[in-house]
């Protein structure tokens, strides 16, 4: 038997069909309202929860993945495989942008092209298992 949240997560996939993210204490709280209010995703953000605020990065690795959600940061320390196993993880995605007006932009192509695909083939993690580090110039073609 697993815990409630890896016993829950699952059936949360199957209930709601929007992104389920995991947002870490550096991506700023502005991208975290775009992200439900405007691009309408299902996003835990740890600042909101006293007990995960400091917790270590390890920590927020590894509730992604029991919670079945993709963990989105800012922090380029998750691309050390090592440390973060991508086999062991729901997916992480990495942003970066110089600017709020082109993170805006950038989380408008990732939900366009990675997570609004997923929807269509069904697959509620489009990451699962792997690590994907975007920046401005990623599939600026839409493509």
């Amino acid at each position: 038997m697993g815990t409630l949240a890896s016993e829950l997560a699952p059936h949360a996939e199957r209930i709601s069909p929007r992104p389920r993210v995991y947002a870490d204490a550096n991506v700023p709280a502005r991208l975290v309202a775009h992200m439900r209010e405007v691009l309408e995703w299902d996003v835990l953000y740890v600042i909101e929860d006293h007990s995960l605020r400091r917790a270590s990065d390890l920590t927020h690795f590894r509730l992604a993945g029991q919670l079945r959600r993709t963990l989105i940061t800012l922090d380029r320390d998750y691309l050390d495989d090592r440390r973060f196993p991508p086999s062991e993880g729901s997916g992480v995605l990495v942003i970066a942008a110089p600017d709020d007006r082109q993170y805006v932009l950038l989380l408008g192509r990732v939900d366009r092209l990675l997570f609004e695909r997923s929807a269509d083939t069904h697959t509620p993690l489009p990451l699962a298992g792997r690590k994907l580090q975007v920046h401005t110039d990623w599939r600026r073609d839409g493509r």
